[in-house]
Protein backbone atom coordinates (compact mmCIF):
# COMPACT_ATOMS: atom_id res chain seq x y z
CA UNK A 1 0.00 0.00 0.00
CA UNK A 2 3.08 2.35 0.77
CA UNK A 3 4.93 1.60 -2.12
CA UNK A 4 1.35 2.26 -4.45
CA UNK A 5 1.15 5.22 -2.74
CA UNK A 6 4.47 6.45 -2.83
CA UNK A 7 4.91 5.79 -6.63
CA UNK A 8 1.95 7.57 -7.21
CA UNK A 9 3.64 10.73 -5.70
CA UNK A 10 6.48 10.07 -7.84
CA UNK A 11 4.69 10.50 -10.71
CA UNK A 12 2.52 13.01 -9.70
CA UNK A 13 6.01 14.99 -8.50
CA UNK A 14 7.00 13.96 -12.07
CA UNK A 15 4.87 15.73 -13.70
CA UNK A 16 4.58 18.46 -11.46
CA UNK A 17 8.52 18.78 -12.43
CA UNK A 18 7.35 18.24 -16.35
CA UNK A 19 4.89 20.65 -16.20
CA UNK A 20 7.62 23.99 -14.85
CA UNK A 21 10.18 23.13 -17.53
CA UNK A 22 7.88 22.94 -20.01
CA UNK A 23 5.83 26.47 -18.64
CA UNK A 24 9.36 28.05 -18.22
CA UNK A 25 10.03 26.72 -21.98
CA UNK A 26 6.83 28.62 -22.84
CA UNK A 27 7.02 31.62 -20.99
CA UNK A 28 10.75 32.27 -22.95
CA UNK A 29 9.03 32.21 -26.38
CA UNK A 30 8.60 35.79 -27.49
CA UNK A 31 5.24 36.78 -27.99
CA UNK A 32 4.16 36.60 -32.21
CA UNK A 33 3.39 40.44 -32.28
CA UNK A 34 6.74 41.46 -30.71
CA UNK A 35 8.57 39.06 -32.19
CA UNK A 36 7.44 40.49 -35.89
CA UNK A 37 7.99 43.93 -34.84
CA UNK A 38 11.59 42.97 -33.45
CA UNK A 39 12.19 41.44 -37.19
CA UNK A 40 11.03 44.22 -38.53
CA UNK A 41 13.68 46.74 -36.88
CA UNK A 42 16.50 43.93 -37.71
CA UNK A 43 15.50 44.21 -41.61
CA UNK A 44 15.34 47.68 -41.36
CA UNK A 45 18.74 48.29 -40.12
CA UNK A 46 20.37 45.66 -42.72
CA UNK A 47 18.81 47.39 -45.15
CA UNK A 48 20.09 50.86 -43.78
CA UNK A 49 23.97 49.37 -43.12
CA UNK A 50 23.66 47.79 -46.67
CA UNK A 51 22.42 50.78 -48.25
CA UNK A 52 25.48 53.43 -46.57
CA UNK A 53 27.89 50.50 -47.88
CA UNK A 54 26.41 51.16 -51.74
CA UNK A 55 26.71 54.66 -51.23
CA UNK A 56 30.54 54.43 -50.01
CA UNK A 57 30.94 52.65 -53.37
CA UNK A 58 29.25 55.13 -55.23
CA UNK A 59 31.68 57.96 -53.20
CA UNK A 60 34.32 55.67 -54.10
CA UNK A 61 33.65 55.70 -57.85
CA UNK A 62 33.42 59.75 -57.55
CA UNK A 63 36.46 60.15 -55.37
CA UNK A 64 38.87 57.84 -58.18
CA UNK A 65 37.27 60.46 -60.93
CA UNK A 66 38.45 63.21 -58.91
CA UNK A 67 41.91 62.39 -58.37
CA UNK A 68 42.03 61.26 -61.88
CA UNK A 69 40.50 64.62 -63.21
CA UNK A 70 43.08 66.78 -60.78
CA UNK A 71 45.94 64.34 -62.16
CA UNK A 72 44.94 65.25 -65.84
CA UNK A 73 44.85 69.36 -65.06
CA UNK A 74 48.21 69.46 -63.06
CA UNK A 75 49.98 67.64 -65.87
CA UNK A 76 48.35 69.72 -68.37
CA UNK A 77 49.88 72.42 -70.62
CA UNK A 78 49.37 75.78 -68.40
CA UNK A 79 46.34 77.79 -69.99
CA UNK A 80 45.42 80.86 -69.58
CA UNK A 81 44.48 82.38 -65.53
CA UNK A 82 40.86 83.12 -65.75
CA UNK A 83 39.27 86.36 -66.48
CA UNK A 84 36.40 88.35 -65.09
CA UNK A 85 33.98 86.95 -67.63
CA UNK A 86 33.93 83.52 -66.04
CA UNK A 87 34.29 84.24 -62.19
CA UNK A 88 31.00 83.75 -61.10
CA UNK A 89 31.28 80.16 -62.79
CA UNK A 90 34.17 78.98 -61.17
CA UNK A 91 34.08 76.02 -58.56
CA UNK A 92 36.02 73.43 -56.88
CA UNK A 93 35.05 70.90 -58.86
CA UNK A 94 36.07 72.29 -62.93
CA UNK A 95 39.08 74.89 -61.82
CA UNK A 96 41.03 73.52 -58.72
CA UNK A 97 44.25 72.99 -59.11
CA UNK A 98 44.16 73.84 -63.12
CA UNK A 99 47.82 74.49 -64.44
CA UNK A 100 47.87 77.68 -65.12
CA UNK A 101 49.73 81.15 -66.15
CA UNK A 102 49.27 84.76 -66.31
CA UNK A 103 52.13 87.54 -67.13
CA UNK A 104 52.08 91.12 -65.60
CA UNK A 105 53.67 92.49 -62.27
CA UNK A 106 53.33 92.63 -58.76
CA UNK A 107 51.56 95.57 -57.23
CA UNK A 108 53.23 98.18 -54.99
CA UNK A 109 51.16 96.57 -51.82
CA UNK A 110 52.63 94.53 -48.69
CA UNK A 111 52.29 90.54 -49.15
CA UNK A 112 49.90 88.62 -46.83
CA UNK A 113 52.43 86.22 -44.92
CA UNK A 114 49.67 82.97 -44.26
CA UNK A 115 50.76 80.53 -42.08
CA UNK A 116 52.01 77.10 -42.88
CA UNK A 117 53.09 73.64 -42.07
CA UNK A 118 54.92 72.18 -45.43
CA UNK A 119 57.47 69.22 -46.32
CA UNK A 120 60.05 72.13 -45.28
CA UNK A 121 58.86 72.75 -41.86
CA UNK A 122 56.57 75.19 -40.21
CA UNK A 123 56.96 79.48 -41.94
CA UNK A 124 54.59 80.82 -44.22
CA UNK A 125 52.88 81.60 -47.59
CA UNK A 126 53.72 84.69 -49.29
CA UNK A 127 50.90 86.29 -51.08
CA UNK A 128 51.29 89.11 -53.26
CA UNK A 129 48.66 90.84 -55.29
CA UNK A 130 50.04 91.08 -58.95
CA UNK A 131 48.06 92.89 -61.65
CA UNK A 132 47.92 90.98 -64.98
CA UNK A 133 48.07 92.39 -68.35
CA UNK A 134 44.61 90.69 -69.24
CA UNK A 135 43.30 93.62 -66.64
CA UNK A 136 42.48 91.81 -63.72
CA UNK A 137 43.94 91.55 -59.94
CA UNK A 138 45.26 88.20 -58.38
CA UNK A 139 47.38 87.33 -55.40
CA UNK A 140 50.08 84.52 -56.21
CA UNK A 141 51.32 82.62 -53.85
CA UNK A 142 55.07 82.69 -54.35
CA UNK A 143 56.22 80.15 -51.54
CA UNK A 144 57.12 79.21 -49.01
CA UNK A 145 59.54 81.02 -46.18
CA UNK A 146 60.37 79.43 -42.88
CA UNK A 147 59.58 81.42 -39.49
CA UNK A 148 62.94 82.87 -38.48
CA UNK A 149 61.79 84.88 -42.23
CA UNK A 150 58.96 85.86 -41.55
CA UNK A 151 59.96 89.05 -40.46
CA UNK A 152 61.80 89.91 -43.59
CA UNK A 153 60.09 92.70 -46.42
CA UNK A 154 58.47 90.68 -48.87
CA UNK A 155 57.14 93.35 -51.17
CA UNK A 156 57.26 92.52 -54.88
CA UNK A 157 56.75 95.55 -56.36
CA UNK A 158 60.52 95.93 -57.20
CA UNK A 159 60.37 93.22 -59.36
CA UNK A 160 59.98 93.02 -63.28
CA UNK A 161 57.33 92.56 -65.43
CA UNK A 162 57.04 88.19 -65.44
CA UNK A 163 55.31 85.66 -66.53
CA UNK A 164 53.86 83.63 -63.65
CA UNK A 165 53.09 79.90 -63.93
CA UNK A 166 51.27 77.77 -61.38
CA UNK A 167 47.97 75.96 -59.97
CA UNK A 168 45.09 77.44 -59.48
CA UNK A 169 43.65 77.06 -55.90
CA UNK A 170 40.20 78.74 -54.54
CA UNK A 171 40.10 81.08 -52.03
CA UNK A 172 39.59 79.77 -48.56
CA UNK A 173 37.54 81.94 -46.12
CA UNK A 174 37.24 83.15 -42.79
CA UNK A 175 40.56 80.91 -41.35
CA UNK A 176 42.33 77.83 -40.25
CA UNK A 177 40.84 75.20 -37.25
CA UNK A 178 39.74 76.71 -34.74
CA UNK A 179 41.64 80.22 -35.79
CA UNK A 180 40.07 83.23 -37.77
CA UNK A 181 41.55 85.14 -39.76
CA UNK A 182 42.42 88.94 -38.18
CA UNK A 183 42.80 91.41 -40.85
CA UNK A 184 43.20 94.20 -38.62
CA UNK A 185 46.08 92.41 -36.87
CA UNK A 186 47.99 91.19 -40.49
CA UNK A 187 47.51 87.67 -39.26
CA UNK A 188 46.70 85.24 -41.75
CA UNK A 189 45.64 81.54 -41.43
CA UNK A 190 43.93 80.45 -44.45
CA UNK A 191 44.37 82.10 -47.92
CA UNK A 192 41.13 83.92 -48.15
CA UNK A 193 42.18 87.00 -50.90
CA UNK A 194 38.97 88.76 -50.72
CA UNK A 195 39.65 89.93 -47.02
CA UNK A 196 43.22 90.03 -47.97
CA UNK A 197 42.25 92.62 -50.79
CA UNK A 198 40.39 94.53 -48.15
CA UNK A 199 42.83 94.69 -45.85
CA UNK A 200 45.54 95.86 -48.04
CA UNK A 201 42.67 98.60 -50.17
CA UNK A 202 43.22 96.65 -53.31
CA UNK A 203 40.14 96.50 -55.73
CA UNK A 204 38.40 93.57 -57.04
CA UNK A 205 40.19 90.31 -57.10
CA UNK A 206 39.88 87.26 -58.68
CA UNK A 207 38.43 84.47 -56.39
CA UNK A 208 41.16 82.25 -56.64
CA UNK A 209 44.99 82.64 -56.04
CA UNK A 210 47.91 80.89 -57.91
CA UNK A 211 50.64 78.60 -56.14
CA UNK A 212 53.57 79.33 -58.19
CA UNK A 213 55.95 76.20 -59.83
CA UNK A 214 58.93 75.78 -58.41
CA UNK A 215 61.86 78.26 -58.64
CA UNK A 216 64.58 77.39 -60.95
CA UNK A 217 66.89 77.69 -57.79
CA UNK A 218 65.57 74.91 -55.43
CA UNK A 219 66.74 77.29 -52.48
CA UNK A 220 65.83 80.76 -52.89
CA UNK A 221 63.04 82.55 -51.29
CA UNK A 222 60.19 81.83 -51.36
CA UNK A 223 60.11 78.28 -52.32
CA UNK A 224 57.73 77.45 -54.28
CA UNK A 225 56.30 74.14 -56.24
CA UNK A 226 55.28 72.63 -52.57
CA UNK A 227 51.22 72.77 -53.53
CA UNK A 228 50.49 69.30 -51.99
CA UNK A 229 47.91 66.82 -53.43
CA UNK A 230 46.22 64.45 -51.51
CA UNK A 231 42.52 63.31 -51.34
CA UNK A 232 41.33 60.48 -49.00
CA UNK A 233 40.03 57.42 -50.11
CA UNK A 234 38.99 55.61 -46.97
CA UNK A 235 36.12 54.50 -48.95
CA UNK A 236 36.54 50.73 -49.28
CA UNK A 237 37.19 50.71 -46.18
CA UNK A 238 34.12 52.50 -44.64
CA UNK A 239 32.08 50.28 -47.18
CA UNK A 240 33.62 47.08 -45.79
CA UNK A 241 32.38 48.66 -42.49
CA UNK A 242 29.05 48.81 -43.10
CA UNK A 243 28.82 45.56 -44.89
CA UNK A 244 30.10 43.72 -42.39
CA UNK A 245 27.84 45.07 -39.59
CA UNK A 246 24.93 44.26 -41.76
CA UNK A 247 26.15 40.64 -42.26
CA UNK A 248 27.15 40.25 -38.34
CA UNK A 249 23.42 41.73 -37.90
CA UNK A 250 21.76 39.20 -40.40
CA UNK A 251 23.91 36.55 -38.77
CA UNK A 252 22.84 37.13 -35.25
CA UNK A 253 19.11 37.78 -36.15
CA UNK A 254 19.02 34.77 -37.87
CA UNK A 255 20.49 32.14 -35.26
CA UNK A 256 17.86 34.10 -32.49
CA UNK A 257 15.12 33.26 -35.65
CA UNK A 258 16.22 29.43 -35.54
CA UNK A 259 15.91 29.29 -31.75
CA UNK A 260 13.05 31.02 -31.45
CA UNK A 261 11.71 28.93 -33.71
CA UNK A 262 12.45 25.52 -32.39
CA UNK A 263 11.33 26.62 -29.53
CA UNK A 264 7.58 26.69 -31.34
CA UNK A 265 8.74 23.37 -32.63
CA UNK A 266 8.11 21.96 -28.81
CA UNK A 267 4.63 20.69 -28.14
CA UNK A 268 3.14 22.22 -25.19
CA UNK A 269 2.50 20.59 -21.90
CA UNK A 270 -1.35 20.00 -21.61
CA UNK A 271 -2.24 18.41 -18.29
CA UNK A 272 -5.39 16.17 -17.62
Amino acid sequence: MKKALAARGLAASGERVGETDNSREDDRRLPSIKLALIGGLVLFCIIVLTSLGIWQLQRRVWKLDLINQVEQRVNAPATAAPGPDIWAGINAKDFAYRHVTTSGKFLDKPAALVQAVTARGSGFWVLSPFQSTDGFTVFINRGFVPTDKARDEWRADHLPPITITGLLRLTEPKGGFLRNNDPVGDRWYSRDVMAMAAAHNIGPVAPYFIDADANPDPNALPIGGLTVISFANNHLVYALTWFGMALLLGAASAIIGRNEWRARQRPKYRSG
